[in-house]
């Protein structure tokens, strides 16, 4: 087994056992070739310009793909809290959680096997509605009425 490899035990994601093939390896593919897409994006690219220094990607990438392991992998390498700061973008929106789920769906399925990428979808899906949620609210909005997107609506 090469060194990127899980170890023997199982890891059991929503009762369901991670495949194989879903390695720091595919992590690693889908952070960086989706943060590739992100950065070319007309909508999203600029706000991750303004947030994100050119010498601060490197630094970035790394801590998605511990966020990604972490959630996955059930890894422990990942320190930090997604959530603030996506409270300070200016206008972050419905529009703006579209692309973004669009943008990463596109990566998965053409980096991943479909199974692999319906696991990535889901979580993403999950942090997408929780992001909205918090918007929201820390905007001092209703939540009520905020359903959660669903993939095949992207």
């Amino acid at each position: 087994m090469s060194g990127n490899r899980r170890s023997k035990s199982t890891i059991v994601l929503d009762g369901v056992p991670l495949p194989d093939v879903l390695d720091e390896t595919m992590i690693h593919g889908v952070v960086h070739g989706f943060y590739d897409e992100i950065r070319r994006d007309a909508l999203l690219g600029p706000i991750f310009h303004q947030k994100i220094q050119p010498d601060e990607w490197p630094r970035h990438l790394a801590k998605m793909c511990d966020f990604w392991s972490a959630t996955l992998l059930r890894t422990t390498r990942y320190e930090g809290r997604p959530l603030p700061p996506h409270l300070t973008i200016a206008g972050l929106g419905e529009v703006h959680f579209q692309r973004w789920l669009k943008l990463f769906r596109a990566t998965v399925r053409r980096i991943c096997p479909p199974e692999v990428a319906a696991l990535f979808m889901d979580r993403a899906l999950r942090i997408a509605h929780s992001f909205r949620l918090a918007v929201a609210f820390n905007r001092g909005e209703t939540t009520i009425g905020i359903e959660p997107i669903a993939e095949k609506d992207l």
